[in-house]
């Protein structure tokens, strides 16, 4: 080194290049991370020494410098010192580092074009939405390029930065929608849960009993379904591929946004795992309220049930990455989606607070009342008695009324919107009712003197001014329709009632089996105290109260006022008027629905329960200054409760009979202007005293003979007239003349309408063209045969009785025994 001649600037630099070295910290043990140095001026010299001595004007070359420094065997001087300059960088901090080098506060001017870029890669085939997080937190840097001395630069580089990052969070968020709903779609967990139909399994069985293989062609019926084991060929594993995917994606998703630090842009703090819960149950009341509707239309709450419980899994997938309870997040949106205020049979408030019911128990609410109960589509609904379910003529919407109203869809209903959706429903029946028993009221009052009239003209017996009185009522046919859709809504009331105490046996039987207990021993009293009110509206509501249509109008009436005039009290005369309409030129009963094609079994159904509801409120209203004046004295009030109670059940027979005897004397009375109306309308009183336990059969039979009963049910369930010769002519027991034996006196009186009758049809004629002294024989074994009590005309028994015929063998019972059949009522012209 001293042979070349350096000059004193070279050797300057060259011994600030060993000081700088010597001044490098030694390190301690192993604690080599905490060493910290700055190598800048190092690297500084260095450089200049390598300028001046690749300058022409040095007197010292740099391939001279190399070759002096050679002899010792290592490296030059020239390649120690570039190693050093090299290395020198790794030593240096590296926030400074990269603070001063690598810095990405220049992508600003690129957020624009980093924002399409992320929108078309992020979440295609090739896409990691697992790195999203990196582009989120290019943002924090932005406001960085701002200069301090330009204030509007600042404002403006953190606003773009915040509108960089709301941007990519929403495709982000939009991504993992659109995960979930590929796995949440018919094509995704969806085509997890087709199973076979049970025809396509018969078909399969049977082409696999008589071949060895399967056709390679499905059957017409099972087209478009894969033959059971080819769930995994080939051709089928893309859909599993796919799905495989997809799960894989929304993990990695869930588990990156979850362990995501913050992101702050100036005064602005992002939340990633926040904006993640809010997309996920966001997404889930969106998609729930999409499916509610099919096509313009409601979904069957089955369907709905169905999607509710697959999301719910997607969600369970999700919540495994994540440190968050989504399922209770879920529970919280059905919770706000069923709520529309307190229950009203359990919670008591002073204040009503004014609750907006959420949309989807809303809109499945406002369906069922106007499409089923009131029918306004003009689907022609009809109440089903033999099936417990509503049917209709065509299509409500997008389904017939029995596919939306059975049990099981009714319990679908209950299982997804729970107590608060039952108390919705009920409420707006309650509600419609109390609107129906307003009508009802008015044409009480606005024919309150033509009904007196009626009245006593009934007691007097003049005929001319009970026909004159009978035309002095108006908008009778009016009534009438808004008593049958009363009686609809109780019998939609009843199945959703059935509905939910299966439902609530099953989720809590332990409940179930409380209140079922606790409705044993509920006092029967007039009036009732509010609890025991309360307690029987829940009973009422779950199913476990016997007569529920009485307690329901009850209900209603107390809630509203009703029956609070004398005018109630013509109640039996106004209903009994009905049997003058000219509704009954068309109405026919089935035999296979158990109704009538006009729905006037719901008719009689409000007629046994308006008259029930109003004389338990009538009685109560009349005893309740006597209980608030007998205060103090509980011993004479339990026994003044129950002796109310046995008045009320008394009042409520009178009533019930009142009614019945008038309308058979207008059946009998007006059968011979039309008798083609006979037979449906004694149908229709037997149905009604089938339907409420205060009227037995036998309340009927006292003004309309058994014989003529017999004889009408015989038309509708007879095989053929062939049947019922064969058997007249059989045996006096199997004859339906028989039956005539039972008939009360009065049959003697109206024996000639009957007669006349029968010359209109062949049935008649065979029924009642029999020998006298036939009836007189077996009249005393008629009436021991049978001695009070309802026919039983159900099915089964039907079916005995023609296993009986069949077989030859007549029991003791004098009742005919006929085969059952599917015809139709004889027609009176």
């Amino acid at each position: 080194m001293v042979a070349l001649g350096l000059d004193i600037s070279l050797k300057g630099l060259l011994q600030k290049i060993v000081l700088h070295l010597e001044s490098i910290p030694k390190p301690q043990g192993e604690n080599i991370s905490s060493v910290r140095c700055d190598l800048l001026e190092l690297r500084k010299d260095w450089l200049t020494i390598l300028m001046t001595v690749t300058s022409t004007r040095s007197p010292i070359n740099i391939r001279h410098l190399e070759k002096a420094t050679v002899s010792t065997g290592k490296e030059g001087l020239i390649s120690e010192g570039n190693s050093a300059y090299s290395w020198s960088r790794c030593v240096d901090e590296l926030e400074w580092q990269l603070s001063k080098h690598g810095s990405l506060r220049n992508l600003y001017f690129y957020h624009q074009h980093l924002t399409v870029v992320f929108r078309n890669t992020m979440f295609g085939p090739e896409g990691r939405p697992q790195h999203c997080c990196a582009w989120l937190s290019v943002a924090s840097s932005f406001p960085e390029c701002a200069s301090q001395v330009v204030p509007e630069e600042v404002t403006k580089f953190g606003r773009d930065a915040v509108l960089y990052v709301e941007s990519l969070i929403e495709s982000i968020m939009g991504g993992l929608e659109g995960l979930i709903n590929i796995l949440d779609s018919e094509g995704g967990f969806g085509s997890l849960e087709m199973q076979l139909l049970p025809e396509q399994a018969a078909v399969h069985l049977n082409h696999s009993s008589r071949h060895s293989f399967y056709p390679a062609r499905s059957p017409g019926c099972a087209s478009g379904f894969i033959m059971p084991g080819q769930e995994s060929y080939p051709e089928n594993s893309n859909s599993i591929k796919m799905l495989e995917a997809a799960m894989q994606r929304l993990a990695n998703l869930c588990s990156v946004l979850n362990d995501m630090e913050p992101i702050c842009v100036l005064n602005h703090v992002f939340v990633l795992r926040e904006y993640m819960r809010e997309c996920i149950i966001g997404n889930f009341r969106k998609r729930l309220l999409v499916v509610l509707k099919s096509d313009g239309d409601r979904q069957r709450p089955s369907v709905l049930e169905k999607f509710i419980q697959r999301h719910i899994s997607i969600v369970h997938l999700a919540e495994q990455h994540v440190s968050m309870d989504l399922t209770q997040s879920i529970r919280e949106v059905l919770l706000k989606e069923a709520f529309c205020g307190p229950v009203s049979s359990l919670h008591i408030s002073n204040n009503p607070v004014d609750t907006h019911a959420g949309s989807a128990v809303e809109t499945v609410c406002n369906w069922c009342i106007e499409n089923i109960i009131k029918d306004t589509s003009g689907a022609g609904v009809l109440f089903v008695p033999s099936h417990k379910c509503f049917k209709s003529r065509r299509h409500v919407g997008g389904y017939l009324a029995e596919s939306m109203s059975n049990l099981n869809e009714l319990q679908a209903f209950v299982r997804v919107f729970g107590g608060y959706g039952v108390d919705k429903v009920k409420r707006m029946i309650k509600e419609h009712i109390a609107a129906l028993l307003n009508c009802i009221d008015t044409s009480l009052r606005s024919n309150h003197e033509a009904l007196e009239t009626f009245a006593g003209s009934l007691h007097s017996g003049d005929h001319i001014e009970k026909e004159t009185s009978i035309k002095l009522i108006v908008d009778l046919d009016t009534v009438i329709e808004f008593c049958t859709q009363a009686g609809q809504a109780l019998a939609f009331d009843q199945v959703l009632t059935k509905a939910a105490g299966a439902v609530l046996e099953e989720g809590a039987p332990l409940i179930y089996s409380l209140f079922e207990g606790i409705t044993r021993h509920l006092p029967e009293e007039i009036p009732e105290k509010l609890e025991v009110r309360r307690m029987k509206e829940v009973a009422n509501n779950i199913g476990m109260v016997k007569d529920h249509d009485t307690e329901l109008m009850r209900l209603i009436m107390q809630d509203v006022g009703g029956a609070n005039d004398g005018s109630w009290n013509l109640l039996p005369y106004l209903l009994s008027t009905f049997m003058t309409s000219n509704i009954w030129n068309t109405t026919t009963f089935n035999v296979d629905t158990g109704g009538f094609n006009n729905n006037l079994h719901c008719l009689a159904r409000c007629i046994a329960a308006v008259i029930s509801g109003s004389e338990y409120v009538r009685l109560e209203r009349e005893h309740q200054p006597t209980q608030d004046s007998s205060n103090g004295h509980s011993g004479e009030n339990v026994g003044s409760d129950t002796s109310n109670h046995l008045t009320a059940t008394a009042s409520i027979k009178s009533a019930l009979q009142l009614f019945v005897k008038l309308a058979a004397e207008f059946i009998l009375d007006y059968g011979s202007e039309n008798r083609s109306e006979i037979v449906p309308k004694l149908i229709f009183l037997d149905q009604l005293c089938e339907m409420t336990p205060h009227t037995p059969r036998s309340t009927l039979e006292a003004h309309v003979p058994y014989g003529i009963l017999h004889s009408v049910y015989s038309q509708y369930y007879a095989n053929s007239s062939s049947v019922l010769l064969s058997s007249a002519g059989a045996s006096p027991r199997s004859s339906p003349t028989v039956s005539l034996g039972h008939a009360s006196p009065a049959f003697r009186q109206i024996h000639s309408m009957v007669d006349h009758s029968k010359a209109s049809s062949s049935h008649g004629q065979d029924l009642y063209d029999a020998d006298e002294r036939i009836i007189q024989s077996t009249d005393q074994r008629s009436r021991n045969g049978r001695r009070s009590g309802p026919l039983d005309y159900t099915l089964s028994n039907k079916l005995k009785s023609t296993d009986r015929s069949a077989s030859g063998n007549s029991g003791p019972s004098p009742l005919p025994e006929f085969a059952v059949s599917r015809s139709g009522p004889i027609l009176y012209k």
